[in-house]
């Protein structure tokens, strides 16, 4: 994973709802761990905009539905800043399921998606139609 310019919040913790920003069946996914995280002791894994989590799949249809994926976070509702001073914040918490490689399972994303996961996974912007 790239690093990412933003001093993003990280705001996300384990057990934490996200809605699936993507078409590929899943409607709510709760976070499980957080890649790469490095904490203190006994400090809960968190996560931010552009973290790749892993997630069960919370809701949504019977074929993906109890499910372990990987997925990358892209829109929060805890504000968080970029490098020109802007502060930018979201409706909800929302992230995409990828592969092992990094490619979006879905065809499409729904809603905007932040900058700072597209830096850092360039394949989740291409399908985006919005990029904040």
């Amino acid at each position: 994973m790239k690093a990412i310019s933003s001093s993003v919040t990280y705001a996300l913790s384990t057990k934490s709802l996200l809605k699936c920003a993507d078409n590929t069946g899943a409607k709510i996914l709760e976070v499980i761990s957080v890649k790469g995280f490095k904490g203190k002791r006994r400090a809960k894994p968190r996560a931010g905009v552009g973290s790749l989590v892993f997630c069960k799949v919370y809701s949504g249809t019977e074929k993906v539905r109890h499910e372990v994926h990987r997925a990358v976070v892209v829109r929060q509702k805890k504000e968080f800043r970029r490098p020109d001073g802007m502060r930018i914040q979201f409706e909800d918490n929302a992230a995409v399921i990828i592969d092992e490689k990094g490619d979006p399972k879905g065809s499409q994303i729904k809603g905007p998606i932040a900058k700072e996961a597209v830096e850092r996974f360039p394949t989740v912007g291409k399908i985006a139609t919005i990029v904040v």
